[in-house]
């Protein structure tokens, strides 16, 4: 077995992989199996750095603190990179890990300074042809690490008390709680209650990994607005906070007035530079801020009515039926949606109705950071999910009445939560549905009544 004195001799040796493929170190066979989900960091472990494989708690380089992950690398349509999947680091034992302070907790002990091997996943291609791209040695930067402390913080937080099967993704900003095991019957015991939870593992978000992937791989830039020292004594929501606080309740003629800004409601670009330009990183596209990138934070304008509800439903993305008819839940259009993702909603409230004053301007009402709960995206939001690819099966039935075409796919108000409606350019814009027949296009949205209570 190989004896690694040095940082410089473990780094050197994963340099030598660089530009080879998987199958150059294979001496094992493992890629053979189809059914060895591990065989990737397995193969480098044995082929390359020459150890024997382990489950120790301890980092795979445990007397230089170096964990080792071979992670994947994709490329997307638009010709941008991306990580093909979160980076799992190790299970949490909930009877072990609670009493612990960050610096004594299984995730730091073991993932301090990780070398992350980076291949290319290309479709169709087999395992033993994926060829690696870079290594790299990875220490967390300062402001990371203060949002890293803070998201172990929730989590451990909910293990405390007792909730730990209401653990999820999109609790937490970078680390998260991701659920590792065959399917949803991998089960475990918390301290603080008999409620069994599922087995989760402490995980870097894709779009972190995202991130990361850009800037070391294609030197890729991106702004902050939240800086370590802040970090220390600040959540990054307090930061968003106090950032936007000034604000409140004033009008959008107001707040254009004071960030010397054009708020043009009607212009979809318009909030994006708006909370930029809060932020104070004027120029910069929202989706390019590193902590709303990294964290999967996206955004949302929300306007109430003067009865706290918003006139409309809350719309997101197609649906690609073929796709939902044919994933299971766990890698379902919803549940890949809602389980990770944060969003910052900016809620506007019109104090008239449209009757009253045909040219009303909403007051800037609030920020909310928001995660769908664990508890809703596996009830309401599976049953629905469940209930479609019923439907799907059968086949959707389509009926013409008048100049319209209907169809009993779930509707407003059918489980509180969530529904299907047409988001299309017209009636002629439509999709295949699995049995071949073609509806106008359909996304799924958020009831209004539900966003309210959100927002409540």
């Amino acid at each position: 077995m190989m004896e690694y004195e040095t940082v410089e001799q473990v780094l050197a040796k994963s340099k030598e992989a660089e530009g080879k493929r998987f199958g150059d170190y294979d001496i094992n066979k493992r890629l053979d199996s189809r059914g060895n989900k591990g065989g990737l960091g397995q193969v480098i472990e044995e082929g390359l750095f020459e150890y024997q494989i382990n489950s120790a708690s301890s980092a795979d380089f445990g007397e230089l603190g170096i964990e080792l992950k071979v992670t994947p690398v994709k490329i997307n349509k638009n010709k941008t990179i991306s990580a093909k999947e979160r980076l799992v680091l190790n299970i949490i034992n909930y009877m072990n890990e609670y009493d612990k302070k960050f610096e004594e907790s299984s995730f730091w002990q073991k993932n301090k300074k990780l070398l992350m091997m980076f291949y290319l996943w290309e479709k169709d291609i087999e395992r033993r042809d994926y060829k690696i791209l870079k290594s790299l040695l990875y220490s967390f930067p300062a402001a990371d690490l203060e949002i890293i402390r803070q998201d172990w913080e929730i989590i451990i937080g909910k293990i405390r008390a007792g909730k730990a099967e209401e653990l999820s993704e999109g609790d937490t900003l970078y680390l998260a709680a991701c659920t590792k095991g065959a399917n949803r019957s991998s089960l475990r015991m918390q301290p603080f209650s008999d409620a069994l939870a599922m087995q989760r593992a402490y995980s870097l978000k894709a779009s972190y990994m995202t991130v990361l992937i850009r800037q070391k791989l294609n030197n890729e830039k991106v702004i902050s607005f939240a800086k370590a020292n802040e970090l220390r004594t600040k959540t990054l929501e307090e930061l968003l906070y106090e950032k936007f606080d000034p604000y409140l309740g004033k009008t959008v003629s107001e707040i254009s007035n004071e960030i010397d800004y054009a708020i043009n409601m009607s212009n979809k670009s318009a909030i994006p530079n708006m909370i930029s330009r809060i932020l104070g990183i004027t120029g910069t596209r929202l989706d390019k801020i590193e902590e709303f990138e990294k964290a999967n934070i996206q955004f949302k304008t929300i306007r109430l009515e003067p009865d706290g509800i918003p006139k409309e439903h809350m719309s997101f993305e197609n649906i690609d039926f073929n796709y939902w008819l044919e994933s299971e839940w766990e890698d379902s259009q919803l549940y890949e949606k809602f389980e990770p993702t944060k969003f910052l909603f900016i809620v506007f409230q019109y104090s008239q109705s449209k009757d009253e004053n045909p040219e009303r301007e909403p007051v800037f009402k609030k920020i909310k950071l928001w995660n769908m709960p664990e508890k809703v995206i596996n009830e309401e939001l599976k049953k629905m999910w469940i209930e479609v690819k019923s439907i799907l099966s059968e086949g959707v039935q389509l009926i013409d009445k008048g100049n319209r075409v209907l169809n009993n796919l779930p509707k407003p108000k059918s489980n509180g939560v969530v529904h299907i409606r047409p988001k299309a350019k017209d009636g002629s814009d439509k999709t295949a549905l699995p049995d071949g027949q073609r509806i106008t296009k359909q996304c799924y949205w958020l009831d209004r009544e539900y966003v309210a209570k959100i927002i409540k």
